[in-house]
């Protein structure tokens, strides 16, 4: 059967192989935050969401617990979501600057996003293990997004999560090249240019670690990497660089 990106909702959000994250994000969404008293959590899985035609595909770290855990659509209701859509809208990728709930009229432009793991880790801290049940989610979301010429990974462990999942996706050796913010690693001729940056997480951007200017500028350097080609899968040529 073929597969599609509604089917991996499905499963995203019926998923209950990590029992520590299942626990967890059951347990947050039943005692919720005070500020939220007066809401439903969503409480499961969240699945990517964006422009399934998408050149640019972000990957985040994890849901956050009184965030995406909350709202049910990734990267919304939290300072992080607020901090990163302010960026991609001040680039062009997305039609206003605020991520605040799933029906909010939030919608993504040449852009998808998505995460190294979906369900909300105690402390913000998911496993290597819990990226790997997550891996397959991710493998088959590249495969879906055929038009894909740029992956950027907030932080480093969404950073290692596309090293893994875009060579099985597209094709290549999984590149060695360490985290940077910044930091750009080719998998090799037709095949889309990864890209890491600093997670936009409270305690980057509340110390100035990453400023809304690196953000919106490595955006901006990413969208140039590829900006002009014709539409459908990058031209099959050798020596696709940084």
């Amino acid at each position: 059967m073929d597969d599609s990106f509604d089917r991996i909702r499905q499963e995203v959000v019926a998923c209950a192989k990590c029992p520590r994250l299942v626990r967890y994000r059951g347990t947050v969404a039943r005692e919720r935050k005070r500020e939220f008293r007066s809401e439903e959590y969503w409480g499961r899985g969240v699945p990517g969401f964006g422009d399934p035609s998408a050149r640019l595909v972000v990957v985040g770290l994890a849901p956050a617990a009184h965030g995406s855990n909350r709202t049910g659509r990734v990267f919304t209701g939290d300072r992080s979501a607020a901090f990163l859509v302010r960026a991609f809208h001040a680039v062009g990728y997305a039609n206003q600057p605020t991520s605040v709930h799933r029906r909010d009229g939030l919608r993504y432009q040449d852009l998808y996003l998505t995460a190294a793991v979906r369900c909300a880790p105690p402390g913000n801290h998911p496993t290597p293990s819990e990226r790997d049940m997550c891996a397959p989610y991710l493998e088959r979301e590249f495969r879906l997004l055929r038009n894909a010429r740029a992956i950027l990974g907030l932080g480093g462990f969404a950073w290692d999560a596309i090293r893994e999942a875009a060579p099985k996706a597209f094709g290549g050796s999984p590149p060695t090249t360490p985290f940077a913010h910044g930091a750009c690693a080719p998998l090799g001729g037709g095949r889309p240019l990864l890209w890491a940056s600093y997670h936009p997480s409270p305690q980057n951007t509340n110390t100035g670690k990453l400023t809304f200017a690196m953000l919106s500028d490595l955006l901006a350097r990413i969208r140039s990497s590829y900006e002009g080609e014709t539409s459908g899968r990058p031209p099959e040529r050798e020596g696709v660089s940084c």
